[in-house]
């Protein structure tokens, strides 16, 4: 499993020979300006909520892909009513994809899109590969609803948001990578916009001091799980 950090909460996820993007917003990221979404490969988009800072490129990479769109059913009907191929999910729903099972899990944050059209409730994902395992917490709070993953799911790395004002800040994604059992965590969500410009260095000291490791990538860099 590669993961590929696109900026703010966009990532590409390969899986074999299956392209994965969750929450794409890129196109308007000067910070990503290097990364053209017309080279982006996309066998599913998965969205977390209907944010435009999540949801931007969404129909521009799904017309040139044709890529199945898998997020809540309010989402999913909104896309699918302008003639995208989706694939509708709700809270604690799970479904066998053909790159592994996908399951649709809380997040506490709000979702509607620019527009104002109803975005449904707000989700992270929990992706179970052939050899790892994955949590996307999407824009949330801290939540005790995240103790529950564990139970049916060990985790090989939790991608938390970090940057704090719209969602958890770096103490609390410590308390939540103790809450899902993880000690590798790919931080998200920061510097993209004032309110969520963090210390680097700090934030990585911190995570270390609890003897976890915090990967901040460079947009457009890489790991292998």
């Amino acid at each position: 499993m590669k993961i590929t950090f696109y900026g703010h909460a966009s990532l590409g996820i390969q899986v074999g020979d299956i392209n994965i993007i969750v929450d794409p917003y890129i196109s308007a990221n000067p910070a990503a300006a290097h990364i053209d979404i017309e080279t982006l490969n996309a066998d599913y988009i998965l969205l977390t909520h209907a944010h435009g800072d999540h949801i931007l490129d969404v129909e521009a990479i799904a017309k040139r892909t044709n890529a199945v769109i898998v997020s809540n059913a309010e989402i999913a009907d909104y896309y699918g009513a302008k003639g995208f191929t989706t694939h509708p999910m709700n809270h604690g729903g799970s479904w066998e994809f053909e790159f592994g099972k996908v399951k649709y899990v809380n997040a506490i944050h709000s979702s509607s899109f620019p527009n104002g059209a109803n975005g449904g409730n707000p989700g992270g994902f929990v992706i179970e590969g052939e050899r790892k395992n994955i949590y996307i917490a999407g824009d949330t709070a801290l939540t005790m609803d995240m103790k529950l993953i564990p139970m049916r799911t060990k985790l090989d790395l939790a991608i938390l948001p970090i940057g704090d004002n719209f969602t958890m800040d770096v103490e609390d994604a410590i308390l939540a990578s103790d809450f899902v059992e993880c000690d590798k965590i790919l931080g998200y969500h920061y510097d993209t916009f004032g309110y969520i410009e963090i210390n680097h260095k700090e934030a990585i000291q911190k995570f270390f001091d609890k003897n976890k490791d915090l990967m901040l990538l460079g947009i457009g860099e890489s790991i292998e799980l």
